[in-house]
């Protein structure tokens, strides 16, 4: 080895270890005050952030699991990017009713709003994503205000909701909890389509090839883009990632979900 080549290696050796030195992960923090049994043991997030970056763009991601399973975790293609990701858990089906884990994906987001000015993010810059229940998850407490109301967040103020394959209908584990088949859809209170508005943040719609998607999901969420578009709203989008099924879809989203991050976060 010559001596060029290494002090090279030294050089790429002291630049990766400086680049991790910039990133810094908390696990495990609990976003209820006061949560007992269930909830004091589902109701935790985890927060990477940039140690050297002031007011950086935020996702709060919500894992997928049909609501019935999954656990947070943070993909390595939202590391070392500048952003802050917290990744929450939630209570699930059926131990928990969904209106208790819906209020569970709010207190999430009202938490990281709260708080995440001390992990060097922005409030103003916090973007909603999650694949398949977390979509869905995100799609119903952005989409329906109360959810947030009731922390004294506005909706309104998320710099975008961007849902990885989310349900658009009725969860279909809802509906089985109502005797209902998969196939059979059903729009009701739980059912994202039910609070379609124009004034609703900006909306990242993202769905595997709809030969491959689960239970029709790329045809719900095109009707979703389609009826958001027909109310009005002036930033919504669909993708499909053809070749690729539902649990295999997020690997290429998550590029599409930095992309938009960097475009609506430069308009701020």
């Amino acid at each position: 080895m010559t001596y060029k080549s290494y002090f090279i290696i030294l050089a790429l050796l002291f630049c990766t270890t400086i680049a991790r030195a910039q990133y810094n992960q908390v696990n495990d923090i609990a976003y209820r005050e006061a949560a007992t049994g269930y909830a004091q043991e589902r109701c935790k997030l985890d927060v990477y952030y940039p140690t050297t970056v002031q007011d950086a763009p935020v996702v709060v991601w919500f894992h997928g699991g049909g609501i019935e399973g999954g656990e947070k975790h943070i993909d390595p293609q939202l590391m070392n990017s500048g952003l802050v990701v917290v990744a929450a858990n939630y209570r699930l089906l059926p131990k928990a009713p969904i209106d208790d884990i819906l209020d569970d994906a709010a207190a999430a987001v009202a938490w990281t709003y709260k708080n995440i000015a001390k992990y060097n993010g922005s409030k103003r810059k916090i973007f909603v994503a999650g694949h398949s229940a977390g979509g869905y998850l995100l799609d119903m407490i952005g989409l329906d205000k109360r959810w947030l109301a009731k922390y004294g967040v506005d909706a309104d103020s998320l710099a975008a909701l961007v849902p990885f394959s989310g349900q658009c209908i009725t969860h279909y584990n809802i509906r089985k909890q109502q005797g209902i088949s998969p196939l059979q859809a059903t729009i009701d209170q739980y059912a994202p389509l039910t609070y379609i508005r124009p004034d609703a943040p900006p909306i990242i719609i993202i769905s595997g090839d709809r030969e491959m998607e689960l239970f029709g999901r790329y045809e719900e969420q095109a009707y979703f883009w389609r009826m958001l578009k027909l109310v009005g709203h002036k930033d919504v989008t669909l993708y499909e990632m053809q070749g690729y099924d539902h649990g295999a879809m997020p690997f290429p989203a998550y590029k599409i979900l930095k992309d938009h991050i960097r475009r609506i976060t430069e308009k701020k």
